[in-house]
């Protein structure tokens, strides 16, 4: 089932951490830099903060497909994924 979130209902720390923890693995893109996490259950502090962008929101585009969170851009990464 897919949830559509508006660009004006802002997520933030609380939301990447419930993510974090829901999630088998963690993968976030910054530019060109891509880190991939395995939380196992947890939300560590070094994986809801490079969810979060400059303003505290958690960074777009977020997916969540199964138990993988993907956060930020990457098109290898998405090629990789989803296709």
């Amino acid at each position: 089932m897919a949830e559509l979130v508006p660009a004006s209902r802002k997520l933030g720390r609380k939301e990447a951490e419930d993510l974090a923890r829901g999630a088998s693995r963690v993968i976030v893109a910054k530019g060109r830099k891509v880190q991939e996490w395995k939380p196992g259950g947890r939300a560590p502090a070094e994986v809801v903060q490079a969810m979060l962008g400059p303003t505290g929101n958690l960074r777009a585009p977020c997916i969540r497909r199964g138990r993988t969170v993907v956060v930020g851009f990457d098109e290898e990464t998405y090629e990789r994924l989803f296709a």
